[in-house]
Order: structure tokens, then C-alpha cells, then sequence
């Protein structure tokens, strides 16, 4: 299946009767919470099958995951992948592996979270973002509200950041 950018591939709430496999492209993932604050909490990338929360059970979706570029993903039946699971002792180590590689991207997410100025998360978000972007900047993917909850500064800060680049 085909995405283009600002198509849905799930939204919050979805039974989440498939899991994907993202080909290629990029998504992020936003959750509504209760008092109606919009938080860009996940972004996917190539090689990653999710929900990761329904890897091994089924659990509605946390957010809702949409398409930052064009993407390719392969739908995959949850009952067969359960199944599968069930079936196929190997599988659980291909979905350990899945989620061992989403932490070691989370830990480099939250180094840069850690590191000293914003300029600097900013920097390192540019450079993450151009490995998986395919030539997109980020200004083009993510509003300036976004790009300042990945690096922990609120909007303006992205603001002034953006045009002391340029």
C-alpha cells in the first residue's frame, strides 16, 4: 500500500486489526489527550512493523500515525501475525529484535533531548531527520510545534532557531 503525505495509516483508538510494515517513508505519530493538547510523541521509519504495543496482543492504537512523505507499507492480517507467533518459536526473537532497535532509537532521541543548547537538538534532529527524509527539510515534515516537542523548546524557540539558520 501506497501513502502519500498527510494520509492516515491508523488513528487513535483503531482495534488494530493490522499491523504494517513501513517500507519506506516516514510517519509521525500525534496522541489527542482529554483536555485537547496535540503531542507528536513517535515518528516511524523504514524497517519497523507496528502498533509496537500489539506486537505480541492486540491493543487498540495510542495515536494516530500519519504519513510525512510518500511511503510504502505492507498490511499485515493481525489475526495471521498472531498466529504466526503462536506457531513460529522464531518469531518472538524477529519481534524482539523490532523492539530492541525502537529503543536504541528512542535512547539516541532522548540523548538529544539531554544535549546542552537548543541549537544543538535542533542540529542533531536536522541530521537524524535528512537520514530518513529523502531531501525533505524539516520545516517541509514537521510544524514549528513539532519540530519543538521532539527537541523540548517551545514554539518561539523554534522560531528564533529557524531564522538564525537562515
Amino acid at each position: 500500500m501506497i501513502l502519500h503525505r498527510g494520509e492516515v495509516l491508523f488513528r487513535q483508538g483503531d482495534s488494530c486489526d493490522y499491523l504494517y510494515k513501513v517500507k519506506s517513508g516516514l510517519f509521525k505519530v500525534t496522541r489527542l489527550h482529554e483536555n485537547g493538547n496535540m503531542v507528536l510523541f513517535n515518528l516511524l521509519y523504514p524497517g519497523e512493523t507496528v502498533p509496537h504495543h500489539s506486537l505480541i496482543s492486540p491493543k487498540e492504537a495510542h495515536g494516530t500515525a500519519v504519513a510525512m512523505i510518500k511511503s510504502e507499507i505492507e498490511i499485515i492480517p493481525a489475526a495471521e501475525w498472531y498466529r504466526e507467533l503462536r506457531e513460529n518459536p522464531d518469531k518472538v526473537m524477529e519481534i524482539a529484535l523490532l523492539l530492541q532497535e525502537k529503543v536504541r532509537f528512542m535512547q539516541t532521541r532522548l540523548d538529544h533531548l539531554t544535549v546542552g543548547s537548543p541549537a544543538e537538538r535542533m542540529e542533531l534532529l536536522n541530521r537524524w531527520m535528512k537520514d530518513y527524509a529523502y531531501g525533505a527539510q524539516l520545516t517541509d515534515l514537521l510544524t514549528q510545534e513539532e519540530i519543538g516537542q521532539l527537541i523540548g523548546v517551545r514554539r518561539e524557540t523554534v522560531n528564533r532557531l529557524l531564522r538564525n539558520q537562515g
